[in-house]
Parts: C-alpha cells; structure tokens; sequence
C-alpha cells in the first residue's frame, strides 16, 4: 500500500508493509525511499498520524541521503575491480585453471584471488559471496562470544543470511539474524552492530534504556553508526 502526506511544503511518499508484530517501523533508504511497517490491522489513519509526527526526521534523512554522493553498487567481477573485508579495499585478481571444478577464494597478500575454471562473472560472485559469508559467520561469532560477558542474557541462535534493508535483527526469541554485508564494515563498526542486536535481547525497541545500555558497553557508538552511514552504501558485490 502507498500513502503521501504533506509536511510543510514537501510531499512525503511511502510504502506501507504488513506483517506480525507489535510495533510501528520506519525506515528510509537511498535516495528517498521511505517504508513503514506496521502490525497487520493497523488502520490507514493511524499510520499517517504515526508518519506525519516523523515529518522532520524523515525530511532530514532524505536531505543527508541526497546529497552524501549516493551511487548503487555496480561492481564487475574481473581483474581489478575493488571489493572491501572489514572496512578495507582489497582488489580482485582472476586465476584460470580448466582443472577446478568450483572457484576458490583467498584473501593473500593484499589481494582476493579467486581461482576458477574461467572467468565466468556469475561463478565468481557466488563464489565470493560464499566466502563473505562463511567468514562473517565465524568473526560475527567471535564478537557475540566476546561481548556475551556484558549480557545476563544468551542468544538462542546466531545466524548469517540475506537482509538487503538492514544490518541485523533480533527476534523476540534471541535469535540474532546478521546481513553478510556486515563483514565488509571496519572491526568497530561491525562491533556496533552485533552490540546494537544483542541490546535488543535485553529491549526490544528503541527506548531510552536500550541507548543507555549500548552506550554503556560502547561509548562512541554514534560515531560507529555514522560510518555505516557514509559507507554502508559500498557495502555490496
């Protein structure tokens, strides 16, 4: 569903989606993408009266996406191409070998050298993007194990999947649910961002108390997730 209102003299659009929760979600990408999730039921005036009290964040937020030299991710799968790992630029270095049956990747050397059969592009960015996965799945534990010290409470699961609209998740079971993406962050901002889930075992919203406790355990984290702000863009294969 689409809705619009008016705030001031600028005409705010967004995309209404329902689903099996408790609470209100907005959520505004680049450019100007604004969607709001709501809890099924939920009726089409109190969604605009929840929006509109938005009106200046959102304005805002698509003021700073507009003009923070946002470009969607084009990447080629050759030889030379950039790809980031934990905040770094690592370039792309293509082997051919008619013996392999799978591309292999390996960071080595300030490099990824990925060795494959040929230079097929589609092979290359699975094969990539298992790597990335494989190894967020072990750092994004490591960081849960390290930080667990700081919590009463013990995930009831980690896992590592596809979410394109955002870092992580937290459901009402404990269960932490992290987007792949987030191994190509740097170490600190990748912190925030397991830190930020794991608060939410303990608040399951954006209360006071849940920015209390995050910045309890990290004291800089505004400045973590103005990173993911400015760069969470590159983020991509």
């Amino acid at each position: 569903m689409k809705l619009e209102f008016k705030y001031g003299t600028t005409n705010i659009a967004f995309n209404v989606i329902f689903k099996n929760r408790k609470t209100m979600e907005i959520s505004i990408e680049p450019p100007d993408i604004v969607t709001v999730t709501a809890p099924v039921g939920t009726k089409e005036e109190v969604i605009l009266e929840k929006v509109k009290s938005k009106g200046s964040w959102i304005i805002k937020k698509i003021y700073y996406f507009r003009h923070m030299n946002y470009a969607p991710i084009q990447r080629e799968f050759v030889n030379g191409e950039s790809f980031m790992y934990l905040g770094r630029s690592y370039s792309l270095q293509i082997e051919t070998d008619s013996n392999v049956k799978k591309p292999k990747v390996k960071l080595f050397r300030g490099k990824f050298i990925v060795t494959a059969k040929d230079k097929n592009e589609k092979d290359i960015r699975d094969a990539m993007e298992l790597w990335y996965r494989e190894r967020a799945k072990k750092v994004i534990g490591d960081r849960v194990k390290y930080y667990s010290r700081f919590f009463s409470k013990k995930p009831t699961g980690i896992k590592v999947k596809e979410q394109k609209k955002r870092w992580g998740s937290c459901t009402y079971k404990n269960e932490l649910l992290f987007n792949w993406r987030c191994i190509m962050a740097k170490s600190n901002a990748l912190d925030y961002i397991v830190v930020h889930e794991m608060c939410h075992m303990c608040h399951k919203n954006h209360s006071k108390e849940f920015w209390e406790l995050l910045a309890s355990i990290i004291p800089d984290y505004e400045a973590r997730k103005e990173w993911l702000k400015v760069y969470g863009v590159r983020m991509d294969l």
